[in-house]
């Protein structure tokens, strides 16, 4: 389990979290559980998502099982940055939809002493490396990769599998449109496909 970096308040820098891993593994959940505990210690929190995630609320971080916190909704990474001032920890949903630039904003953040968390995917449904995930990984100073179960074979599931014919690297979807799979059963489907 993730335990919290111990405040030093000599320390003027915050620093960065990442919760990484496929879908349907709980990296929202773990989000969520991060933050609710920042609140109930009453820290100053703020929460983001990208505008464009809008399949459970419009304002809302929400896991695959209805846990929620209020979040500020924005159209890109900058506005990070202007909508952070005052907080000790910002919480970020679905990284990987940003720009480029949340690299260079949660570093700021932290710079300026703020605890940032940060969730998204580490590789989109290619099994590619998905975004500025890869960077934000090697800045922050703890990374905590979770996994889901394998619907196929019922190991640990690394892969965000599509059972779509879609090919387009951002596509919002669930349980109808993408599958957790573990290595063996990501080759496999992915053979298959190039079979047809």
């Amino acid at each position: 389990m993730f335990l919290e970096n111990t405040v030093n308040h000599k320390e003027q820098f915050g620093w960065i979290e990442v919760i990484c891993g496929s879908m349907f593994s709980g990296k929202t959940e773990e989000l969520i559980r991060r933050l609710k505990r920042a609140q109930f210690a009453k820290q100053r929190v703020e929460i983001f998502k990208p505008a464009i995630d809008t399949r459970y609320h419009d304002e809302m971080v929400v896991s695959h099982d209805a846990n929620e916190i209020r979040s500020t909704p924005v159209p890109a990474a900058a506005n990070i940055l202007i909508l952070a001032q005052g907080c000790d920890v910002i919480g970020i949903d679905e990284a990987q939809f940003f720009d480029d630039e949340i690299v260079t904003v949660c570093n700021d953040l932290a710079n300026q002493g703020i605890r940032v968390i940060v969730a998204g995917l580490d590789m989109d449904f290619k099994g590619n490396p998905f975004g500025p995930m890869p960077a934000l990984m090697a800045t922050a100073e703890y990374v905590t990769k979770v996994h889901a179960v394998c619907t196929r074979t019922g190991n640990l599931a690394n892969y965000s599998f599509r059972k779509t014919d879609n090919d387009k690297l951002v596509m919002l979807g669930e349980t109808e449109e993408y599958e957790p799979l573990s290595r063996a059963a990501y080759y496999n489907a992915m053979k298959k496909n190039q079979e047809k």
